[in-house]
């Protein structure tokens, strides 16, 4: 049984209508005391670690939550979201925390974790607005995955399974930006693995699980999201744990828990649309 120990969408910074910011370290400190706690064997932060503002703003938020992840007793591995990516290069999120940010398959025995630490910047200008997802990251993860001899966990900031973002406060109506614009490809590159399959991701700011052609997508809350809290701080964190079967459990003020079973079992090709056959005849 391989334990992780979960936050993700910190959010240090300023508080605005919908991210309590200003809460963000003291509620990262009690994490680090839960986890530590806890003795997790690893910890994972999925991302978006401050709200941005400018380089030299960033670089400081940055570094006050990297001083709070050092507490941590446990290993930690990060993945850069796109608020760490407005101003700061991944070079810079590199020096602040400490350590290598490149993608990286790391061995836990029964499983093994997949940090698919795919570009999370937003762009916002012309030709290109919204994500991108890089082809040179699609393949390394494509090439993972051909390699894969045992259950595998999937971590990333951006979730690519295509769940509904209906009554999401940010993404309803902006579904684009909830996910890459190439997500069919990441989960046609999911469908290929031959071992069973677990993701996880952040960005999103609720709990959710979804299932696609038999692999679940896990999404977590953010530490300090308050659009499903009433205005208070949600003061999510979770643990995941990896057996025979995977049980997913989120703490503070939103709540979540699930148990999984994953498979290497896929779904055969979808059917051609009832439409064009009834048209035909």
């Amino acid at each position: 049984m391989t334990r992780i120990a979960i936050v993700t969408d910190i959010h240090h910074g300023a508080p605005s209508h919908t991210k309590r910011g200003d809460t963000a370290l003291d509620l990262l400190c009690q994490f680090a005391d839960w986890s530590n706690a806890q003795k997790p064997d690893l910890v994972l932060d999925l991302g978006d670690r401050i709200s941005d503002i400018d380089t030299q703003t960033d670089l400081r938020l940055e570094g006050e939550v990297a001083d709070v992840f050092a507490r941590l007793d446990a290993p930690v591995y990060h993945i850069c979201g796109n608020h760490d990516r407005d101003h700061l290069t991944v070079a810079q999120n590199e020096e602040i925390l400490g350590v290598d940010l490149n993608n990286r398959v790391i061995d836990l025995g029964d499983w093994q974790l997949v940090l698919w630490r795919a570009d999370a910047k937003i762009h916002r200008s012309a030709p290109r607005i919204g994500f991108d997802l890089p082809e040179a990251d699609l393949l390394w993860l494509s090439y993972a995955l051909q390699r894969a001899t045992k259950p595998t966990l999937i971590a990333s900031h951006v979730p690519c399974s295509g769940h509904s973002q209906i009554g999401n406060y940010y993404f309803q109506r902006n579904e684009s930006l909830s996910t890459y614009p190439q997500a069919d490809r990441v989960r046609e590159v999911l469908a290929q693995a031959r071992v069973p399959l677990v993701c996880i991701a952040g960005h999103v700011h609720w709990n959710t699980v979804t299932t696609v052609d038999g692999t679940p997508h896990i999404t977590q809350q953010s530490l300090t999201e308050s659009f499903t809290t009433a205005g208070e701080p949600a003061r999510a964190w979770g643990m995941l744990e990896l057996g025979k079967t995977v049980h997913w459990q989120v703490f503070g003020d939103d709540p979540f828990e699930a148990r999984l079973t994953p498979t290497n079992q896929r779904w055969t090709a979808p059917l051609q649309p009832f439409l064009s056959k009834l048209a035909a005849e």
